[in-house]
């Protein structure tokens, strides 16, 4: 996964990085998702779409450790790589609309930075395994990271919704169609 680095304009109107070591950021697994989805097409849009619906999350054996004490949360944010995305766009259609949006206005999963976010149930945690219920990924979904969900920090009473306000009565009902895996 790559970032392009912060950037500056000269007086000649040059752009230049200003900063090295943001040329690259990558990041490794920490696990995999074992969902019932095995393609794009059919699975839930987002985790209101998937309420019910049970995976395991396998942390990788030296991840394991980092589990003690997750148990406790009811339920927990999965970081992870869109790993079927493919050539993002900066004006997309979104699944709930017909209609061209700004990228980042969207939730579309191909972006320059596939990354996705999903807050889940977690059922309980077995020896390296998270069992987790309302899910919204594929298959073999590589995690990048895992947090717990803290309603106090988390969430936040939103004044507007944008173009999506109207449209939301759709996403447990929508599945995906693989438009962002081609």
């Amino acid at each position: 996964m790559s970032v392009a680095p912060s950037r500056q304009t000269t007086d000649d109107g040059q752009r230049t990085s200003t900063d090295n070591s943001m040329d690259k950021i990558e990041y490794k697994p920490i696990g995999i998702i074992h969902s019932p989805f095995r393609t794009p097409e059919g699975t839930p849009i987002q985790p209101t779409g998937g309420v019910g619906i049970e995976a395991e999350v396998e942390i990788f054996p030296e991840y394991i450790e980092g589990l003690d004490d997750l148990e406790s949360f009811s339920h927990i944010i999965l970081l992870y790589h869109f790993h079927l995305s493919k050539n993002f766009s900066l004006k997309v259609k979104p699944f709930l609309d017909n209609v061209y949006r700004g990228l980042f206005a969207t939730k579309a999963p191909a972006r320059p930075n596939s990354i996705g976010l999903s807050v889940v149930r977690l059922l309980r945690t077995e020896r390296g395994r998270l069992h987790v219920q309302d899910i919204d990924m594929v298959d073999l979904t590589p995690v990048l990271d895992i947090k717990p969900y803290v309603p106090a920090f988390d969430s936040r009473k939103a004044d507007r919704t944008g173009w999506v306000e109207s449209l939301t009565h759709n996403a447990e009902t929508v599945k995906g169609d693989g438009r962002f895996a081609k």
